[in-house]
């Protein structure tokens, strides 16, 4: 699937004007798809009138109701996939401002009630000390350089909804993102005993994976789950947003087969205080 940010409002309108168009040729009223569709008839109307983004489902469930043919069905279903996609390149969040990005976070956080977070590479935003993300936001390798500051205020602040207990929080990080040194070694002691400290929190599960566990699959890429309402894929040169409700599913399945091969409770925090101890060794040696 091919995902052109430039073209993702209109793949949503052509959608939209796609299957109006189609309901008219057949000769079905809005409430009379709706009901072959098992949709409030409101629903078919902000679909068609495009206020409604249909996921991929729903575009199944008109396509049948209507008897549309396989051919036509199938460029549908395609957009419908796309138009359920958004991309968003490292270089057009640095032009807008990162900051931009803390908010649009932040509002996310506040508008879902079970958020999973799934690290394999490096500590998420929510859960960084001030000096491991400094470095965490001045990659060596920078499509776009950024002053950083205004947003590492912002995503400071972010981290208070981690307080809030009608919220529940899972992270699930792998030993290569825990231990990955991307700071002093003392820095690292200190981030890896801020995640002990944020593992106590009563709304809060934070579970370590750690190398010597034999997993028959491997952990490709960061992702985070709102509810079940959208995913944030994680690239190097920029995030993917899926909404359609099968990603959704599939990112959730991969989730609960990645926790169950991982430490929670108090085994994660015996491990993560053995990788902190680690680092102050070196540090100490470092001194010498």
């Amino acid at each position: 699937m091919k995902i052109d940010p430039q073209q993702a409002g209109q793949d949503r309108l052509d959608l939209a004007t796609a299957l109006k168009e189609l309901r008219r040729a057949s000769g079905l009223s809005g409430e009379r798809l709706a009901v072959r569709c098992g949709m409030s008839q409101s629903k078919v109307s902000r679909i068609e009138t495009g206020r409604f983004l249909p996921s991929v489902v729903d575009v199944q469930q008109i396509l049948r109701a209507l008897g549309v043919d396989d051919a036509t069905a199938a460029g549908l279903l395609s957009l419908a996939q796309v138009a359920n996609a958004e991309y968003e390149d490292v270089r057009t969040s640095v032009r807008r401002g990162l900051h931009h990005r803390q908010r649009e976070l932040a509002a996310l956080e506040s508008g879902a009630r079970h958020m999973r977070h799934f690290l394999p590479a490096m500590v998420t935003g929510l859960l960084q000390t001030p000096e491991y993300m400094r470095q965490a936001m001045s990659p060596a390798v920078e499509p776009a350089g950024a002053d950083v500051s205004r947003a590492m205020v912002l995503k400071l602040e972010r981290q208070g909804v981690l307080h809030d207990q009608s919220k529940r929080f899972d992270f699930l990080l792998t030993e290569s993102a825990v231990r990955w040194q991307l700071c002093d070694a003392s820095v690292m002691a200190v981030q890896i005993d801020h995640l002990v400290s944020v593992s106590r929190f009563p709304n809060v599960c934070l579970s370590v994976l750690p190398l010597t566990r034999q997993v028959s699959d491997a952990p490709f890429h960061t992702f985070v789950t709102y509810d079940d309402r959208l995913v944030v894929a994680e690239l190097f040169s920029g995030q993917v947003v899926l909404r359609d409700p099968k990603d959704i599913d599939y990112y959730r399945e991969l989730f609960a087969f990645f926790a169950e091969h991982s430490a929670d409770g108090e085994d994660a925090r015996a491990i993560l205080e053995s990788w902190a101890d680690g680092y102050r060794a070196q540090s100490m040696r470092e001194r010498d």
